[in-house]
């Protein structure tokens, strides 16, 4: 996730210890695929967590009062705050054709709302190029640092086609996978992994949404 500088110094400031990684995003999914079995958009959803929804709102000087309900207008001045992408960066979204990986586009149709003390925002991303047949495509949110992490909190939804269905694959946790992430855990929220040997292990910790097609 490319979050706000001044959000990112809040963070390191405010996150305590053993704290990798450091926002936790609940994430739901929405496939569209068209009558021929293409897939041709993904709409995501993330629900940040509280205490990073928390460090957001105080970073722009939203809900003052602090009674956790925003007016429209300070709602309406979040819409965005989490979609100025850098170049090249993929959106913390992967969509894998075997091995291939899929170009998506940037983020379209950007919606924010704010509930329970949580910022929920939406966007929607055009396969570019050919479009792919949905069978057997892969879907994996994740940031290959683990500095956020994602999680498929939901049914994920399939629109447009009645034939194709989504299942969600949870990572596989070897002896490994868990002594690293334990020592990502054991960190300061000023370290960084790569500084002390610690291999990135966000797509490694991935759900995978698997799309699977019957026969038209």
């Amino acid at each position: 996730m490319k979050y706000p500088l001044v959000t990112a110094a809040l963070l390191a400031c405010a996150t305590p210890l053993g704290a990798h990684p450091h926002i936790f995003v609940d994430t739901g999914l929405e496939v569209i695929v068209d009558a021929e079995g293409r897939l041709t958009h993904l709409r995501i959803t993330w629900a940040y967590d509280e205490f990073y929804s928390l460090l957001v709102t105080e970073d722009r000087g939203l809900d003052p009062d602090y009674d956790g309900v925003l007016t429209e207008t300070e709602v309406a001045s979040l819409n965005g705050f989490d979609m100025q992408w850098v170049e090249g960066f993929n959106g913390d979204t992967v969509l894998l054709n075997g091995t291939e990986e899929v170009a998506l586009s940037g983020p379209q149709e950007v919606t924010t709302t704010f509930s329970e003390g949580r910022i929920i925002t939406t966007h929607l991303r055009a396969v570019e190029g050919d479009v792919p047949d949905a069978k057997g495509l892969v879907i994996k949110p994740y940031d290959p640092t683990y500095y956020t992490a994602y999680e498929v909190a939901s049914k994920v939804g399939i629109e447009g086609n009645d034939n194709c269905r989504a299942r969600v694959k949870m990572p596989d946790m070897s002896a490994d996978l868990r002594a690293l992430q334990a020592d990502l855990s054991a960190l300061d929220a000023n370290t960084d992994p790569g500084d002390v040997g610690l291999p990135e292990i966000g797509e490694a910790l991935a759900n995978e949404v698997v799309i699977t097609c019957a026969a038209l």
